[in-house]
């Protein structure tokens, strides 16, 4: 492994092997790089004695990590539809990056997130599936991935439909941003801390005797260094969002936000006339299929679903409008739900045969 690398710098201090995503200016986005740097660190400190706990964390005060390199898969998708090459450095994002998820499901021994600032997609795949999740005053969660053509991938499989009532959908088809208190409530973050005390709290993880339980000694160390937290805003919205995303399709759930009324579920219904309408009906089916599959399922079913994203437009033409070209004003196609019919969302499920995730 090259030393020369510096977009994820590892380090073992003390008892604990420490990640830095060290790009700051792109708010620390996932590339494949990263990933093929990351995944082998953790093989082996998951084998290492002298490593007790991971802890991982975004350079710079502004994110955790804002998500995938989409810009990347965006061009390899491109060239592929002009005749260059294939798709498979997009096809290798999504597979390197789904085994990154469930490493860190798999890990056998702490993991522990700082989650200081934004983290959203592929910083949620590298964070929500570990042992501990440090939420701080500036925390910033969404699954934007509706918004530009894609789906609440990482993992979103599995952990929205896991989320309170049918927060979890709400969150998946809105793109809906959380702060720590609503993070805690919902389970997606497990602890608070302010932000200054970060640097603390990774040398007293270091200096930590983790004994017999290393899960223990994070806890007590988190304990000792807890931020008081304020009142989250879900429960009093949760009876809501019960009653409006239980519907098993778009158009109902538009309907009852409809006549829900209020100006909470007007401005849901807004946002969502705004998403991918292909989008937007897989993802449905996606969190509702998800209820019922094992985590490594739902890796399975989401890397099926990369595949008929890079085959179709909405993911090129929703980057474009929102990172390429930034005129937040993408040309669904199809452009209404009515036109997005069975087949066309049938057609991100069909398995790969030779092509499948496998987990070796």
């Amino acid at each position: 492994m090259s030393i020369l690398f510096q977009d994820a710098l590892f380090e073992v201090r003390g008892g604990i092997g420490l990640i830095t995503l060290n790009r700051p200016k792109a708010l620390n986005a996932l590339t494949l790089e990263m990933i093929r740097h990351i995944h082998p660190k953790l093989d082996q400190w998951a084998v290492d004695p002298g490593v007790k706990v991971v802890v991982i964390r975004g350079a710079g005060d502004r994110a955790f990590c804002a998500g995938g390199d989409i810009r990347a898969i965006y061009d390899a998708g491109l060239a592929w539809k002009r005749g260059e090459g294939d798709a498979s450095a997009a096809h290798d994002f999504f597979r390197g990056e789904y085994r990154l998820n469930r490493r860190i499901k798999t890990f056998p021994k702490p993991y522990v997130a700082l989650l200081d600032g934004i983290f959203m997609g592929g910083g949620v795949g590298l964070s929500v599936h570990g042992s501990h999740r440090v939420v701080t005053p500036k925390s910033l969660f969404a699954m934007p991935e509706t918004g530009i053509g894609l789906f609440p991938d990482v993992g979103g499989t599995w952990f929205l439909p896991r989320c309170p009532g049918r927060t979890g959908t709400w969150m998946g088809l809105t793109g809906a941003r959380l702060g720590p208190a609503d993070l805690l409530w919902t389970g997606l973050g497990t602890h608070m801390a302010a932000s200054e005390s970060l640097d603390v709290i990774v040398d007293a993880l270091a200096a930590a005797d983790y004994g017999t339980d290393g899960h223990a000694a994070v806890d007590a160390v988190l304990e000792a260094h807890k931020a008081e937290v304020g009142e989250p805003t879900l429960p009093a919205l949760q009876p809501a969002i019960d009653r409006c995303f239980a519907a098993d399709s778009v158009e109902e759930i538009l309907a009852a936000l409809e006549a829900e009324g209020s100006e909470w579920a007007l401005a849901q219904r807004d946002t969502l006339l705004k998403m991918s309408p292909t989008s937007l009906k897989v993802a449905l089916a996606q969190i509702r299929q998800g209820e019922g599959l094992s985590f490594d399922d739902a890796l399975r079913l989401e890397f099926r679903m990369t595949h008929a994203v890079i085959a179709g437009n909405d993911l090129f033409e929703g980057v474009r409008a929102v990172i390429v070209d930034k005129d937040r004003n993408p040309k669904w196609n199809p452009a209404t739900l009515a036109a997005v019919g069975r087949a066309e969302v049938d057609r991100h499920f069909r398995h790969l045969g030779a092509d499948e995730l496998h987990f070796d």
